[in-house]
């Protein structure tokens, strides 16, 4: 793993809240907060009620951005992520992320209305308050 994949992960780890952009069915984007669980290769996998309006946003366009990072402070680390989403209802997937926090929304991870967006990013851009230039990482 590279030293900005480092970077990366660890500061996405710490803001486990971002800002998720999907495109509307008439071309607009849409964004919302989502809670997120990122993995070593900066997969993003997030919860969600299957009949969401991102879902079916994803579905019909899985071209997706997220924002996260910033706490309040001038001086924060963020990172603004390009990436390709799928809608997955996958035991495996639909296990592994299940948290007690989840139990206000669902029954349970075998919940039918339960599924799993996973967020493969293509383009990560950070942007730190030492340099003030971003870094890009790519896939």
């Amino acid at each position: 793993m590279s030293d900005l994949q480092t970077r990366i992960l660890d500061l996405v780890k710490k803001h486990r809240l971002a800002a998720l952009a999907t495109i509307t069915e008439d071309g607009k984007p849409w964004a919302r907060y989502v809670a997120i669980n990122v993995a070593p290769d900066l997969t993003i996998r997030t919860a969600t009620f299957r009949n969401s309006r991102k879902v079916a946003q994803v579905k019909n366009n899985p071209e997706v951005h997220l924002t996260c990072g910033y706490d309040g402070n001038a001086t924060t680390s963020y990172v603004q992520i390009q990436g390709r989403a799928e809608v997955t209802d996958d035991q495996r997937e639909r296990h592994g992320l299940w948290n007690d926090h989840f139990k206000a929304y669902f029954q349970g991870p075998d919940d039918p209305n339960y599924v799993v967006m996973v967020i493969r990013p293509y383009r990560i851009e950070l942007m730190t308050d030492a340099s003030h230039q971003p870094q890009f990482w790519t896939r």
